[in-house]
């Protein structure tokens, strides 16, 4: 698998995951079943591992086929990236973490619910933030393509 498809696929995975917890967080906290909410917070902490994965590998091939390159479009891809990093790791991971033990024990008062809101506000901000990427790699690609495609047409 070459790089860049690698790249891409790790990103479409790690994107699918996060829509998927916060979407299925919405549609459960909808419902108010306790037992739902902590079915949905458990499967999260186990998925969550899948996905600190997807956003490595994607880190990581983002990096390399970026190289030493920081300005224009590469720039701010790399500069929203840190942050989605470090939401990721300061606020989402242990929010999940945090949220499924409450869940366990069937504590949803307002420490949960405050907690709920936060993991929610991030997640949506990462979840734009990597929309934001997704939509600069594919000015990136279309770019690196069209002086291709017009070499070959002469």
């Amino acid at each position: 698998m070459k790089l860049q498809q690698a790249h891409i696929w790790f990103a479409r995975l790690a994107m699918a995951l996060i829509v998927t917890f916060w979407g299925s967080t919405i549609v459960v906290e909808l419902t108010g079943d306790p037992d739902l909410i902590y079915q949905v917070k458990n499967a999260i902490f186990y998925a969550i591992w899948l996905l600190v994965l997807a956003m490595a590998v994607t880190g990581i091939s983002g990096a390399k086929l970026a190289g030493t390159r920081s300005s224009g479009l590469i720039g701010r891809k790399k500069k929203r990236m840190r942050f989605v990093a470090l939401n990721g790791v300061f606020i989402l991971i242990p929010a999940a973490i945090y949220l499924r033990s409450l869940a366990a024990a069937g504590d949803f008062g307002s420490t949960f619910y405050t907690v709920q809101a936060l993991e929610l506000l991030a997640g949506a901000v990462n979840l734009t933030l990597m929309g934001f990427n997704i939509r600069d790699g594919l000015r990136l690609s279309t770019a690196t393509q069209k002086p291709m495609a017009a070499e070959g047409s002469g």
